[in-house]
């Protein structure tokens, strides 16, 4: 089983009911052909580099999933057959891919990432708290130092 990366750009003027109906039809051919999904994200509406089919905008989707040849082409020929999807691009990620190692990766990689984004806003807590302590302290500035100056001159 390999693992594969399809990115969709759909037509942006396609409702949200219709929109997740397609990705619902491409994640439902994954889970009847046995092959499984890793990962969904939805990018969102965005500008295209180009204009395709006269549109300047686009709603972008990638799934990572793993899977055979078969299911790569019938996901392929799915777009090919509905006009909404403007574009569509496949690309292999890993031969001989095992999806749940995978997804234990990917939960560990999440959790790492998080605990370090925990750790750094705990240490952005602690000096904004150090600043706020010293900026106590500036009431006590003694401004002798600036008259010597200025006398030296």
């Amino acid at each position: 089983m390999r693992r594969y990366e399809t990115v969709f750009i759909v037509d942006p003027d396609v409702s949200e009911d219709d929109r997740k109906q397609r990705f619902d039809k491409v994640t439902d051919l994954i889970a009847t052909m046995k092959g499984a999904i890793i990962e969904m994200d939805d990018w969102g509406s965005k500008r295209l580099a180009y204009e395709i089919k006269k549109k300047t905008r686009g709603h972008y989707m990638r799934i990572d999933y793993c899977g055979t040849g078969e299911l790569v082409a019938e996901i392929e020929r799915t777009c090919r057959i509905d006009d909404k999807f403007l574009k569509y691009m496949t690309i292999i990620l890993q031969d001989n891919a095992d999806p749940e190692k995978i997804k234990v990766e990917l939960a560990e990689t999440r959790a790492r990432k998080a605990a370090e984004e925990a750790s750094r806003a705990e240490a952005a807590k602690n000096e904004e708290k150090k600043f706020a302590s010293d900026d106590d302290d500036d009431d006590d500035y003694d401004d002798e130092t600036d008259d010597s100056r200025e006398e030296e001159e």
